[in-house]
């Protein structure tokens, strides 16, 4: 499968302003890149003049493609070359046994892309993540320093109860189905797959109700399924430096002001102990936790644009 086939990103992106649309001469190319038995997917827009690159993060109810609607393609027009990778399980990438897929593979995977382009060529690179991408970021900096910035729209430790307790799609699952997954590992059940909708508050992904239905249908994104040794595995993830220690790169919260799933409050923990490095967060005016609202699309695109050049 191909995006070319995988059509549901189009439904979305017909609720896009006219310019954040996708035409025949503006639309990213689609690259495959074997990493461990995978066969990843990533979208590009690929400018050797580029200055700079974006390395993009989609979160655990996005895919690559629907990044590079909002952020690839945009920053490319900025003038950057932008990359959006589909993690293990998501998008249009091939995955080699999905059951075993854990988030430490997406943190690996996300390290060793830094290293390819770095292989490629040794322009800056960025990392940009939406929802738990942008926690992504922070992980992946922590694991491989080589990057000039982090871009989140989230930054969350979802070892902390009320980070838990407000993302997981009910209290009792931050409360008593968060602590079932470790025993379901240890249990054996780790191979088990949920709906991502039963173990989070997916019905926040977008503010519109009717694109919500969009989003949802979509196994590729937020119709997925997760096994038990990803959640679990995602929910207890220790980084290897901790926030009051991070000093590999700026950081940037694009924070949407209308996020009904991760509310700039979620974030604190993990910003408010950052002080080695600047630390800068930009409100999205009637923001979705996915932005679809054309006034927070460009100032999120606009804040980046000024951050990355600040950072250079």
């Amino acid at each position: 499968m191909t995006y070319a086939t995988q059509t549901t990103w189009k439904e979305i992106m017909k609720t896009l302003p006219a310019d954040y649309q996708f035409t025949a001469s503006y639309q990213p190319e689609e690259e495959w890149w074997d990493y461990k038995g995978h066969r990843l997917h990533l979208d590009t827009f690929r400018n050797p003049a580029a200055p700079a690159k974006i390395i993009a993060f989609h979160g655990v109810g996005t895919n690559g493609r629907q990044i590079s609607m909002i952020l690839g393609g945009p920053q490319s027009k900025n003038g950057y070359e932008t990359i959006m990778i589909d993690m293990p399980t998501y998008g249009v990438s091939q995955v080699h046994n999905r059951k075993n897929v854990t988030y430490d593979d997406w943190v690996e995977i996300g390290a060793a892309l830094i290293d390819r382009e770095l292989a490629r060529d040794n322009r800056p690179i960025f990392l940009y993540g939406l929802s738990a991408g942008g926690m992504e970021t922070y992980h992946v900096a922590a694991r491989n320093p080589k990057v000039k910035g982090i871009i989140g729209m989230t930054f969350l430790d979802q070892k902390d109860q009320i980070v838990r307790d407000q993302t997981t799609s009910h209290v009792l699952m931050g409360r008593i189905g968060v602590p079932m997954l470790t025993l379901g590992k240890a249990l054996g059940l780790g191979r088990l797959q949920l709906p991502m909708w039963f173990a989070s508050k997916m019905s926040a992904l977008v503010n519109d109700k009717d694109l919500l239905k969009v989003f949802m249908k979509d196994k590729t994104s937020a119709g997925n399924l997760a096994s038990i040794n990803f959640l679990q595995s995602y929910m207890n993830y220790v980084p290897e430096i901790a926030p009051k220690d991070f000093d590999i790169a700026p950081v940037l919260l694009t924070q949407p002001d209308a996020d009904k799933w991760t509310p700039y409050e979620l974030s604190r923990p993990v910003l408010d102990q950052i002080s080695k490095v600047p630390v800068e967060v930009v409100q999205l005016p009637n923001g979705g936790h996915y932005p679809v609202e054309h006034q927070a699309l460009r100032v999120m695109n606009d804040s980046i644009d000024r951050f990355i050049k600040r950072n250079l």
